[in-house]
């Protein structure tokens, strides 16, 4: 039975239509991931699931007695709360049963308490103290705000104190916390780094047990984590089947039908012209206007519109000119800030054509040592040198140099500098470029100051890809970009020069794997305390290569933290400490990840390339640690201590999730044997 459903809804904004008799069923524990261009009704679809707005038209149900928990960009959180208490607000009830217990202990002391009475009471608080989770709640807590990049020296910290982004995280650890029934995500990774990003994914695909509903541009959590897309185009639902890699390939299908289809209609409409001017005002007059008629009623109830997206960009662009064997270098580089050292030791050479990532966690110092590499900073000690030839494009996070008052095409038809024989861009290619970066129709004529902070961005990027520099900085690109923009850009990015792709060197800060995965041959990661590391690959080698590395170290050095002896003073029995034990053990995976057709490499199996003799001998091992683990979970006084605990609870997380990609990698295995 659906948990939730949307019947033939129709909602709009004054004479802009949203939706148009769109309907949707949600049923238990899927996951969906909710796609489709800037402005389409994403966020409005959303907020008539959450019941934040109602239909013009049309019924939006709910299961009886459904949670529904709601992320908004901007979540309400009491500002004199702690980070933690903030958290910690999703089990309100939990911390009212814990109140009335010591309550109870508090009136068993005394020699004259209703013993039977208050016996009675105190087991019932514990069962349902632990049917919500019991004692495991300060684990599930501080493992939440550890996965959204929190430190627990900011655990004691007033929301009033942080910043918007540390705010909205907050505010989505509270919301997986309370674990609602249906969970509505719109663009939870935006304030998130790589690592928060996989966090997310993976506990919304192996832990989160509801159903949910996830708008992002963040492809990679699309793949790992929905079962089923579900697109909105001129105000129609679409669903695909799969993650968001199935979904690239059956929207192509799909867009070659509709232009076939298409070009087969624009060739009757030309024959019909054809006929209709011929014999208008001849004997056939009375026909061709018969024709006529019918042509414009078919074109009126059944044209079928061209795709959008469908051509593959192809320019003429202006090229860069060539700057030697070195663009820029850094030789025994360091920058320190106070004692806190961001670059230690640093070096770096890139040539004509290299495409660098830059990836670390947010505040590493990543926009800091861009600032060193074109002199706008100044290193503590090493040496750098720079082309005398470069130009350099750099897209910055903010746009306050633009004129507002320019139109999308004048803008670019200003921005992108002349050939080599002095002639700019005439209007007509000034508008193909602005076609290419999905700017079609009227938007080419909206003026800068009217355009979203994404269209903005759009533009600004088609100017810099077409800008003939030699060296284009790219600092967090995508962050305001849809997923259509952004993959827009990493053709531009990656298509060779002779089809319109730029061909001069990149250097792209990002969040965004998959744009990381296309676009660029080697990944500089930052720590941001002196160490950094140079991969020569690509960031999904680069990502496998870090599971592997993580995976070997767990299983050569397994952490086991001793059992001490039970303690005498232990008043519960073991076999009530072991239910809370199974009660704080995260679930086993509904459904094992998808594989993406599109990827050459996938980052979730490390195990690919591992011998059968090996990957049976690890999961041997794992199979111990995890048996070592409940063995010592079971153990009342281990239990009590919250620290030990959380450590063990810690582990096996890890073991348990270790545990299940090796069984799959040995049932895949054994599926291609038979």
């Amino acid at each position: 039975m659906p948990i939730a459903t949307l019947t033939n809804v129709r909602f709009g904004h004054g004479t802009r239509l949203l939706l148009d008799g769109a309907t949707l069923s949600i049923e238990p524990s899927e996951k969906i991931g909710l796609v489709g261009r800037n402005g389409c009704g994403k966020s409005t679809l959303m907020r008539l699931l959450a019941g934040h707005a109602k239909p013009d038209a049309g019924s939006v149900g709910l299961q009886r007695n459904c949670r529904v928990g709601f992320l908004t960009q901007d979540p309400t959180i009491e500002p004199t709360d702690t980070l933690r208490e903030a958290a910690a607000r999703a089990f309100t009830r939990l911390g009212e049963i814990r109140r009335e217990l010591d309550d109870v202990y508090e009136q068993l002391s005394h020699a004259s308490a209703d013993l039977d009475r208050l016996l009675a009471k105190q087991a019932t608080l514990d069962a349902e103290f632990e049917r919500g989770g019991g004692y495991a709640i300060d684990h599930k807590i501080d493992a939440v705000l550890h996965g959204l990049g929190f430190c627990d020296a900011q655990f004691s910290t007033l929301v009033g104190k942080l910043s918007g982004g540390q705010r909205a995280r907050a505010g989505l650890a509270r919301l997986l916390l309370e674990e609602p029934d249906l969970l509505l995500l719109d663009e939870p990774t935006n304030h998130l780094d790589i690592e928060g990003r996989r966090w997310l994914e993976d506990f919304l695909a192996d832990e989160f047990p509801g159903a949910v509903v996830v708008v992002s541009h963040d492809r990679w959590l699309l793949d790992r984590v929905v079962s089923r897309i579900v697109e909105i185009h001129d105000a129609n639902i679409r669903e695909y089947p799969g993650n968001y890699a199935d979904f690239t390939i059956l929207r192509r299908e799909r867009a070659l039908t509709q232009q076939r289809v298409h070009d087969k209609q624009q060739d009757k409409i030309g024959r019909e012209e054809a006929y209709i001017a011929r014999y208008k005002a001849g004997q056939r007059a009375r026909q061709a206007k018969g024709r006529a008629t019918r042509l414009e009623r078919f074109q009126r109830d059944n044209l079928v519109e061209r795709p959008v997206d469908f051509d593959v960009m192809r320019l003429e662009l202006p090229r860069a000119e060539r700057v030697g064997d070195i663009v820029v270098s850094a030789h025994d580089v360091s920058k320190a800030f106070g004692d806190r050292v961001l670059l230690r030791d640093f070096e770096l050479t890139l040539k004509p054509g290299d495409r660098l990532g830059v990836v670390g966690a947010n505040g590493t110092g990543k926009t800091t040592m861009l600032r060193i590499l074109m002199g706008d900073e100044k290193p503590d000690t090493g040496v750098l040198k720079r082309s005398p030839r470069l130009s350099v494009g750099w897209f910055r996070q903010t746009h306050d140099h633009l004129d507002k008052k320019l139109e999308v095409w004048s803008y670019l038809q200003l921005t992108v500098p002349p050939r080599a024989n002095g002639v700019r861009l005439n209007e007509q290619e000034a508008r193909d470029l602005a076609g290419a970066f999905l700017f079609s129709g009227r938007a080419q004529e909206a003026t800068l100051g009217s355009l979203s902070g994404g269209e903005r961005a759009r533009a600004v990027l088609a100017g810099l890809v077409a800008g003939a520099h030699n060296l284009l900085i790219l600092d967090e690109p995508s962050n305001h970009l849809d997923i259509p923009s952004a993959e827009r850009l990493e053709q531009a990015l990656s298509l060779p020069p002779e089809e319109g792709g730029y061909d001069g060197t990149l250097i792209l800060v990002s969040h965004d794997r998959a744009l990381l995965t296309a676009t660029c041959d080697q990944i500089l990661s930052i720590d941001g305390d002196g160490a950094w590391r140079l991969f020569q690959g690509t960031y999904a080698e680069f990502d496998a290569q870090r599971v592997r590395n993580e995976s070997t170290t767990a299983s050569a050095e397994p952490v086991v933290i001793p059992s001490p002896k039970p303690s005498p003073e232990v008043q519960r029995s073991k076999s009530q400490t072991q239910k809370r034990a199974t009660v704080a053990k995260p679930s086993r995976p509904r459904s094992a990840p998808r594989e993406s057709s599109s990827r050459k490499f996938d980052p979730k199996n490390p195990f690919a390339n591992v011998s059968h003799k090996e990957l049976e001998s690890i999961l041997q091992t794992t199979i111990g640690r995890l048996t070592s683990i409940d063995e010592q979970l079971s153990d009342p006084e281990v239990y009590a201590d919250r620290k030990r605990t959380n450590a063990l609870l810690d582990d096996r997380v890890k073991a348990e999730t270790e545990k299940d990609k090796l069984e799959s990698e040995w049932l895949r295995r054994a599926d291609e044997s038979r």
